[in-house]
């Protein structure tokens, strides 16, 4: 692929937007579709060009990234770049999706010569604005070769983990520890709280010290504002990613004791009102059982 071609991105929610600006901003002409025509029209202030459909996407540009909410919307978007018969193509799927459907996928484009790599994400929606994320690639080596320069254009990092499937695997345990330092820091922030520590002053101290985590410093300032509205990643959303972490251990027969009593957290944000809110938010519902809550 030359340095600059066209880079298609299917699926245009608050990673794929995200993704789409530091491509553009790297040089790269973008062409993007997404359902919905609020998000097609942003893409356009935002210096790329909206396709009508995926029909028009896979046409038009060698490599394509999916950034996908669901199984069925990845088979859609698959079916159709298949109809296209653009020999050569690659696609980068970076959704956070089951392996098997991943694969049904691989198998449907590879008919038609058109390799899928299997590069999930690592990091939120803020991550993604100010390009941090990190890429975990399985696949054809030689197609994650050709896609670095794109890699590069969105991403701080990316690693290449060997056969497809892999970098879903890592993203899983990736993922699985979100989900525990989420909760672990909102039940340390909570505890300090109560306590009659200021929770800004904590985010701070706790950062600079053993206790120190990705999530205490991403995380942590929303918790200290205890306003959860900005969602990079919406609790309704990782309940599909719990689901998915939690079918993986068990088909493999794996403990996840930790990650297994984060789920009950969650559960609770999802019915006092926070589907909507960042994943945050288990701050509120900790500090409700705490008798510590707060009020915006």
């Amino acid at each position: 692929m030359a340095s600059r071609d066209r880079v298609g991105v299917i699926g245009l929610g608050i990673m794929g937007s995200a993704m789409s600006g530091n491509i553009i901003a790297d040089g790269f002409p973008v062409l993007g579709y997404d359902v919905l025509a609020a998000r097609r029209s942003a893409l356009s202030r935002a210096g790329g060009e909206a396709a009508r459909n995926v029909h028009d996407v896979a046409a038009s540009a060698p490599i394509v990234i999916t950034s996908l909410p669901s199984a069925e919307a990845l088979h859609s978007a698959a079916t159709d770049i298949a109809e296209v018969h653009h020999r050569g193509q690659i696609v980068i799927e970076t959704s956070t999706l089951p392996i098997a459907t991943k694969e049904s996928a691989r198998r449907l484009l590879a008919e038609q010569r058109v390799t899928l790599l299997d590069c999930p994400l690592s990091g939120t929606g803020a991550q993604a604005k100010v390009k941090d994320l990190v890429v975990y690639a399985s696949g054809a080596r030689n197609a994650y070769r050709g896609c670095i320069p794109v890699f590069e254009a969105f991403a701080r990092t990316h690693y290449f983990l060997g056969a497809f499937g892999a970098g879903s695997k890592m993203k899983f345990v990736a993922n699985l520890l979100v989900a525990i330092h989420n909760v672990s820091t909102a039940e340390a922030l909570v505890l300090g709280m109560k306590a009659g520590l200021d929770p800004a002053t904590m985010v701070k101290v706790l950062g600079d010290g053993a206790g120190a985590s990705r999530m205490l410093q991403i995380r942590g300032p929303m918790m200290v504002r205890n306003d959860y509205a900005e969602a990079a990643m919406k609790v309704g959303v990782w309940q599909k990613d719990m689901r998915i972490i939690a079918d993986f251990a068990r088909e493999l027969d794996c403990p996840t004791p930790l990650f297994a009593t984060t789920s009950a957290i969650y559960n609770a944000a999802m019915a006092q009102g926070f589907a909507e809110s960042d994943t945050a938010s288990v701050c509120a519902v900790l500090e409700r059982l705490a008798g510590t809550r707060r009020r915006h």
